[in-house]
């Protein structure tokens, strides 16, 4: 077997974001972290397939965990693990899993150290129940930990702690090779474009290419997305694209990285 024979393709791993929360689905809060999740996780090598939304009920989260953490390799939530009573995510991860709820010692001293033996309240010690058999993820914002049962990262909804939580599972999360992409944009309509785009998609099957209309400054464009795990796809479905604006008396503009 040659040394070509025997490499394979980095096997692909998926997630799932399950954002938990009544304030996000009645519109009064702003979802500020599934965008950084999604680029973190592209960072690791995976995929993220998904994202859901809902509220803060117990059947619904129960069930959506068992749901999901069965389709997915790897499952995020964001969401009900601060002080007051309607964060119930613990709880629901734990019933999920069929393990009871307990005051974690190791998260118990953290919030300690961080707000002071007098000050850990009731309401404080929530936050420091972790399901039997769980696995802390760091705060290095404001103490109260997330949580990993199995193949399910438990985080906070605040973005700052969010944030800082889902960069602590770099060494937990094994992916492949992460996906990469270079964007064109041409102010020339979505639907000038649309025929000859599909062509060239056809002609790179290994890549994806996305078109999204733009009104900038009186004037329409289109920005042509290019992604895939191969940069050499990439480049050469960009410089079709190029030639294909310069064909229709346009000229393109280049971002080197896009969204």
């Amino acid at each position: 077997m040659t040394q070509s024979d025997s490499k394979k393709p980095d096997p692909e791993k998926t997630a799932s974001v399950v954002i938990i929360g009544n304030e996000i689905l009645s519109g009064r809060v702003q979802d500020l972290n599934l965008a950084y999740i999604a680029g973190r996780l592209n960072d690791f090598g995976v995929r993220l397939r998904e994202a859901r939304v809902i509220p803060d009920h117990e059947d619904a989260v129960v069930a959506t965990i068992n749901e999901v953490r069965q389709k997915f390799d790897y499952v995020l939530t964001t969401g009900g693990i601060g002080p007051t009573h309607d964060d119930i995510t613990a709880e629901c991860v734990a019933k999920a899993f069929g393990v009871p709820l307990e005051i974690n010692e190791e998260a118990r001293a953290a919030l300690q150290a961080r707000v002071g033996g007098d000050k850990l309240n009731e309401a404080r010690l929530r936050m420091a129940r972790v399901p039997v058999g769980g696995k802390l993820i760091k705060n290095a914002v404001s103490a109260a930990p997330g949580f990993q049962m199995e193949n399910v990262f438990v985080m906070a909804g605040v973005p700052s702690v969010a944030h800082a939580m889902v960069d602590a599972l770099e060494s937990r999360l094994t992916g492949g090779t992460p996906v990469r992409s270079r964007g064109v944009v041409v102010h020339v309509s979505e639907g000038a474009v649309a025929a000859a785009l599909t062509g060239i998609q056809d002609r790179f099957p290994d890549t994806d290419i996305g078109s999204y209309p733009f009104y900038r400054s009186g004037r329409f464009g289109t920005t042509l997305v290019v992604r895939s795990t191969d940069t050499a796809s990439i480049d050469a479905a960009v410089e079709e694209i190029k030639t294909m604006i310069r064909e229709m008396g346009a000229e393109p503009e280049e971002e080197l990285e896009a969204v």
